[in-house]
């Protein structure tokens, strides 16, 4: 089986997303330690060794660089996808869901599998996106805050859209490897 020779900008993609979603989650966890979503201050603490920034500020400043990074990353892939027209490759189409209805063959059952899951990373980084600006300026974008009901509702969203995110991540990895194996997968980084 051939392996396909990724391109360098699906490299960068994937190399800056790890990094900077490490530096969210665990900056996150900082913030999350300050005033925890769930319990208050006294709500599960996470130990330091997973968290980083320090204190409040410090997860906070981290937190808010990686997400720069990771949303113009984003937008940086989006308009890649538009330009060399991968969309039609990468994201989900009518003929996944009959694949998945009348297809008996494996290889294309777990392609149009993947297609799903890959478009489905779309509205959970929105969400993620949304609530955390909701968060970082409700004084300027005080509607998202109203679109969510409450402070809380807000944080306990944007909070939820983590376990969301790691298992796209799972998922993600699996069927990659599934379609390809471990060479494909491989390809994506080195």
């Amino acid at each position: 089986m051939t392996v396909p020779n990724q391109a360098i900008a699906a490299k960068i993609f994937h190399w800056v997303n790890i990094v900077s979603v490490f530096i969210m989650l665990t900056s996150g966890l900082q913030i999350y330690n300050a005033n925890p979503v769930f319990g208050g201050r006294g709500g599960l603490h996470i130990p330091p060794i997973f968290t980083l920034g320090g204190w409040l500020a410090g997860g906070r400043h981290w937190h808010f660089a990686a997400m720069w990074f990771f949303s113009l990353n984003l937008l940086w892939y989006g308009m890649y996808v538009l330009i060399t027209r991968r969309w039609r490759h990468r994201f989900v189409g009518d003929k996944d869901f009959k694949a998945l209805q009348k297809s008996r063959n494996q290889k294309r059952l777990i392609y149009a599998w993947h297609r799903i899951v890959y478009t489905s990373i779309i509205p959970i980084l929105l969400l993620a996106l949304l609530t955390g600006l909701g968060m970082y300026k409700p004084a300027q974008l005080p509607w998202i805050v109203d679109l969510f009901g409450s402070w809380q509702a807000l944080r306990i969203v944007h909070f939820a859209s983590v376990p969301l995110l790691i298992v796209f991540a799972i998922a993600h990895y699996w069927l990659g490897k599934q379609a390809g194996g471990e060479k494909l997968t491989e390809s994506m980084f080195w």
